[in-house]
């Protein structure tokens, strides 16, 4: 026996940066998901309207790899424990999501009417899907996979797996669409599965006609997703903490960039369909953003390493509010997440009526009130407007996930 045989396997290390990662998308979805205005916003604020991927579709799919990541610490964890025991947690963790997910679409419930009064909202017409159903059977169905697939502590398996479902779903969009475009809005075979399956009044409306793009189909590459975002979690967990390892992880994300770069001239990259291209494209980005917040964030900044004294440190006191700041959110992102989706919806039960000389009277609520007293100024871009609503409100979440931090309290499922 040699003396590698003998030596113990190393403790996985713990990475600040997953924390920061994972903190910096909960913060974008809530910059994103909270302007002044929707009809007042920069481009690259915007999704995409079919086909194209602008900055902020890059959000979702960050997290979701984000997700990923943590999969590979917890699947660590867990592999002395039965089968009952991991299936159970992996279960109930799914249910509580997706119950959550459906309790933010219902909420708050009641709504108001043409005639200005408020009545109960009707079961008949709440969407089922949403971002949380998504995260929640999306992080269920890779868990299970890990769970089978890996347990030995073998990798290959998960990643030919990952590509079965991306190739695989490419193959039933490519088939089972509808001529002439089959990756169109009504092209698309997950549009006539969700309507058959849930229901066209179960369905999002925001696209004119009844299309989830958080359906059933599109669920089945976000999986793929999840186990890319294992891979690279448990890559970093059998790898020391230095810039041989940032090195790995950018050779394989410009392998998949390149190869969704190649493979989208006859799949359009699309997060409304969630294609496998999309996939391929936000994971490599992901890895690159994750490599360049462990460069910076934790190798950069080891004492003793030769960059350490180059940064400098004011350089470092300038790199540690943003840091210290996402990685909050990133210890109880979910929270976060669901609280800025109640807040606006609770405020909106609150209406009264505003009278104006240059305009008939009309109803407001406190939202739209403080955006327009506090935000809209003569002469500014409305753009401008509508983004410095949305940091004011990522300022306020980025303070109370803080607050929550520095007591130790975190709100996990």
């Amino acid at each position: 026996m040699n003396s590698e045989q003998l030596e113990a396997p190393p403790k996985p290390e713990r990475y600040r940066s997953l924390d920061i990662f994972r903190g910096a998308t909960v913060a974008g979805m809530i910059l994103a998901n909270n302007p002044g205005s929707w009809s007042a916003m920069y481009g690259p604020l915007q999704h995409a309207k079919w086909h194209g991927v602008t900055p902020t579709d890059w959000v979702f799919p960050f997290f979701l790899f984000a997700v990923g990541n943590a999969l590979a610490w917890v699947s660590q964890r867990q592999q002395s424990q039965s089968n009952f025991t991991v299936y159970n947690k992996i279960l109930r963790r799914t249910l509580l999501l997706f119950g959550i997910g459906l309790f933010l679409n219902a909420f708050p419930f009641v709504a108001w009417n043409a005639e200005q009064q408020l009545e109960l909202k009707s079961v008949e017409n709440l969407r089922i899907m949403g971002v949380l159903q998504r995260i929640a059977l999306a992080f269920g169905c890779a868990a299970i996979a890990v769970r089978l697939l890996a347990r030995d502590g073998a990798t290959h398996r998960v990643g030919i797996f990952a590509a079965f479902l991306l190739v695989g779903y490419w193959i039933l969009c490519r088939v089972f669409g509808k001529a002439p475009d089959p990756y169109s809005l009504e092209g698309f075979i997950g549009t006539s599965l969700d309507r058959m399956l849930l229901g066209e009044s179960h369905l999002y409306r925001g696209e004119g006609v009844p299309f989830d793009p958080e359906g059933l189909l599109s669920t089945l590459p976000a999986i793929a997703q999840v186990l890319l975002g294992w891979w690279a979690g448990v890559t970093l967990q059998r790898a020391r903490k230095d810039e041989g390892i940032l090195g790995r992880l950018l050779i394989v994300a410009v392998h998949w960039l390149l190869i969704a770069s190649i493979w989208q001239l006859e799949f359009p990259m699309n997060k409304k369909i969630w294609s496998s291209t999309f996939v391929l494209h936000t994971s490599a980005l992901a890895l690159f953003a994750l490599s360049l917040l462990i460069y910076w964030g934790e190798i950069a900044r080891s004492p003793g390493t030769a960059i350490h004294h180059k940064m400098g440190f004011g350089f470092q006191r300038l790199l540690a509010f943003p840091f210290r700041f996402f990685e909050a959110f990133g210890k109880n992102p979910l929270f976060l997440f669901v609280l800025s989706g109640l807040v606006p919806r609770a405020f909106g039960l609150v209406r009264w009526q505003v009278t104006s000389q240059s305009a008939p009277a009309a109803w407001t609520s406190p939202l739209p009130w403080i955006y327009k007293t506090f935000f809209v100024w003569d002469g500014m871009d409305p753009r401008l407007s509508s983004l410095l609503y949305s940091l004011a409100w990522l300022a306020l979440y980025g303070a109370i996930a803080i607050w929550l931090d520095r007591r130790r309290i975190y709100l996990k499922v």
